[in-house]
């Protein structure tokens, strides 16, 4: 009797500490709430574009675009305020016909910005507007914020904001 007691005392152990194999431990509450609070945003920006993640979601950009424009707008880390930078343009670097192709997109000042920086950055530049849509020109944008450069691949929404 007390070797099966010491038995069923192991097999309880033993499936306890080792044997849970394929099962996945459950996230704790503190855990969760971390993760919630980094991906709090959603995939669309304030102005209904696409989201551009930039660095380890230390910034993002906003892509946005109709049949005339490209407009990037620089975001904080929850992709809802505006960061206006110090940079006179920003780029987006793509692969058409098989050649890279590099396009600068022009700082737009908001007028209540006494420094001159900008938060947006605008091209009218037609083949920019006719290309971006294209899958397979993979288009990068490239900037720099406070002293650091970064780069974010654009995503093909295939809708344009109106």
């Amino acid at each position: 009797m007390f070797n099966q007691r010491i038995c069923s005392c192991l097999l309880v152990i033993a499936s306890t500490l080792g044997c849970n194999q394929g099962v996945s431990p459950v996230p704790s509450k503190e855990a969760s709430v971390a993760t919630a609070e980094k991906h709090d945003h959603s995939h669309e920006g304030p102005h209904h574009g696409s989201l551009i993640e930039l660095g380890q979601e230390e910034f993002h950009a906003e892509f946005v675009h109709d049949a005339n424009s490209v407009t990037i707008y620089v975001l904080d880390s929850t992709a809802k305020l505006s960061v206006p930078i110090d940079a006179s343009e920003v780029l987006i670097n793509l692969v058409h016909d098989g050649k890279p192709e590099q396009f600068a997109l022009v700082a737009a000042p908001e007028a209540n910005d006494p420094n001159g920086k900008s938060s947006r950055f605008t091209s009218n530049d037609a083949t920019l507007v006719r290309h971006i849509d294209n899958d397979s020109v993979r288009p990068k944008l490239s900037l720099t914020i406070n002293g650091k450069p970064y780069q974010g691949a654009i995503a093909h929404s295939h809708e344009h904001s109106r």
